[in-house]
């Protein structure tokens, strides 16, 4: 759809955020021509990206306009409407991943659908629109369960954990004004949450990463370990299996990131992301092939790096803003006190709990590498000054 005569490739990535401005980065080494279509001047990868264009990055003019000056077309987030992206397939536009692919990304209801289908591993679920059907739903389950909006939700975000019918008739009222779908969930009892990410180039050529430990409070994704620590070989590769079997089920395009809980019987599918994900952060520095050049290699059909690790263990953490503003002064002794600390700041304004960078660490012992990684991100917040 490129309307310019090129040697290289152009990618554009609509959406301007951290995702956006870290393969940005991965871009660079590759040799491709990179472009954001971003909401503002100042989101994250506007700020350090030389080819930006201003927009509405869920808006039909614009992301059309956008695609058409594109090889490939990209996301940094879900939040395109469906409508949008048939447009911009129906003029000509090469997305990756892909309209149908990203429907099921972008709808819970539909994500469950299919994975059932699959026979993928699930918590029980269904559709719902009245208290009356959620409190069916509990009394095969029991109390509580989790209320979800079917669109729209992150980081905590449209996930409500609901332990009577009055909290679920709060949140079912809520949703019907807002006329949003919800659809409930049995509460898994789960050990720990993990994660996989999986690379899926179009002729089918796949890279899987390591089974990582997500550590989340709040709804937020606080910590990463990479690789799961004990988690047993069998398991491990069963989680690797099943990203890889959604992603070609899926005909996924780019990085699949597959949210998992662990449980005593093995692993049940939680959320998915057609793009670089928070849970794969660490590849930066911890994998031979970050999640973010992986990406790029395989909306491009590139041959797809390696994903092996670099360290026995790497462990990330999100900075969250706190109340000071004055992260760079606090960033110098960071450095100082760990030099092997690595600190990625997305160019965000502080406000507390605003994820704006992450900090990693690599060695052989994880506990020492969560420690100084929780350390460094504990000071840059400002937290015990």
């Amino acid at each position: 759809m490129s309307e310019r005569n090129r040697t290289v490739p152009r990618v554009g990535m609509v959406g301007g955020g951290q995702l956006s401005r870290m393969t940005h980065q991965a871009g660079i080494a590759l040799g491709v021509d990179f472009a954001v279509l971003a909401a503002h001047p100042t989101d994250s990868a506007a700020l350090v990206c030389g080819d930006v264009t201003l927009g509405d990055d869920r808006g039909l003019d614009d992301v059309l306009a956008f695609a058409k000056a594109q090889d490939v077309v990209t996301f940094d987030h879900e939040h395109v409407p469906e409508p949008v992206l048939r447009a911009v397939e129906e003029a000509g536009g090469l997305l990756r991943p892909g309209r149908d692919a990203l429907r099921f990304a972008q709808d819970k209801l539909r994500m469950r659908t299919r994975m059932s289908e699959l026979g993928a591993p699930s918590p029980a679920w269904r559709a719902v629109t009245t208290t009356e059907h959620v409190s069916a739903f509990a009394e095969g389950t029991g109390w509580p369960v989790v209320l979800k909006a079917a669109r729209g939700g992150y980081d905590g975000k449209g996930v409500w954990v609901v332990a009577t019918p009055a909290e679920a008739e709060e949140v079912v009222a809520r949703a019907a004004a807002e006329e949003v779908p919800l659809l409930v969930e049995e509460k898994v009892d789960f050990r720990r949450e993990l994660a996989v990410q999986v690379a899926r180039s179009p002729h089918g050529q796949v890279a899987v990463y390591p089974v990582v430990e997500t550590v989340q409070r709040g709804g937020i994704c606080h910590e990463v370990i990479a690789p799961a620590p004990g988690l047993d070989d069998e398991k491990a590769t069963r989680a690797q299996q099943l990203a890889i079997e959604i992603a070609h089920a899926l005909d996924v395009t780019g990085v699949l990131a597959v949210e998992l809980f662990e449980t005593a019987d093995g692993v049940v599918v939680n959320e998915l992301a057609m793009r670089p994900h928070n849970s794969g952060h660490w590849s930066i520095e911890g994998a031979r092939t970050s999640q973010f050049e992986q990406h790029l290699r395989a909306v491009l059909n590139l041959p797809l790096g390696s994903p092996r690790t670099n360290a026995p263990y790497t462990v990330m953490a999100n900075l969250l803003g706190g109340e000071d503003p004055e992260v760079y002064r606090r960033y110098l002794h960071v450095m100082a006190k760990d030099p092997e600390v690595k600190v990625h700041f997305y160019g965000k304004d502080v406000r507390p709990g605003r994820k704006i960078g992450h900090v990693t660490v690599m060695g052989d012992d994880h506990q020492d590498l969560l420690e100084r990684a929780r350390d460094a991100a504990d000071y840059l917040r400002g937290d015990g000054q």
